[in-house]
């Protein structure tokens, strides 16, 4: 994972994170200007999102070269190797399928995909259930996790653990 801030003369960088997003290893994230993304956001593996061309075209040496604000609303999801480019809004809710490029802004409860990005699919109205709902109430995640393992582990024992060090099932 890269998270990057370009902070130097006239660019002061904004990367703001909300909270319970899911950022898998591979995201870059790279702000000249400001890239902000809301709560409960899921990136997979080899997502870029940018807000700047990181160069001038014609000079080249210009270390910044154009930038545009990126905004990603809450519990959007970036698909496998996807693009943002600078200057996009993605709405509240959307997917953005893998190996997607975004050029445009995306509105709210839809599934966008393809180079460029278009919409391929509605979602309905109906309330998401997003990484903030799973994380709302702790206690009860713990149980539920607490819960999983024990019916999950409940044929392990201690006898069992020393027989099968000394006499190892041909099961995988």
């Amino acid at each position: 994972m890269q998270l990057t801030s370009w902070n130097i003369g006239e660019w002061n960088a904004q990367l703001s994170i909300g909270k319970y997003c899911l950022i898998t290893p591979g995201v870059r994230i790279m702000a000249a200007e400001s890239i902000i993304i809301g709560d409960a956001c899921m990136f997979a593996h080899g997502v870029y999102i940018s807000d700047a061309d990181w160069h001038g075209i014609y000079d080249r040496s210009e270390p910044v070269g154009q930038t545009k604000p990126v905004i990603l609303e809450e519990n959007v999801w970036i698909g496998d190797s996807a693009i943002v480019c600078k200057g996009v809004r993605i709405g509240k809710n959307s997917i953005i399928g893998a190996g997607s490029v975004v050029t445009k802004d995306i509105p709210p409860n839809v599934v966008a995909a393809g180079n460029p990005a278009k919409i391929v699919k509605n979602l309905t109205d109906q309330d998401f259930i997003s990484r903030k709902d799973f994380y709302a109430d702790p206690k009860k995640l713990a149980y539920d996790f607490d819960m999983l393992d024990r019916f999950n582990l409940k044929d392990n024992s201690f006898f069992g653990w020393i027989v099968s060090k000394f006499k190892p099932s041909k099961k995988n």
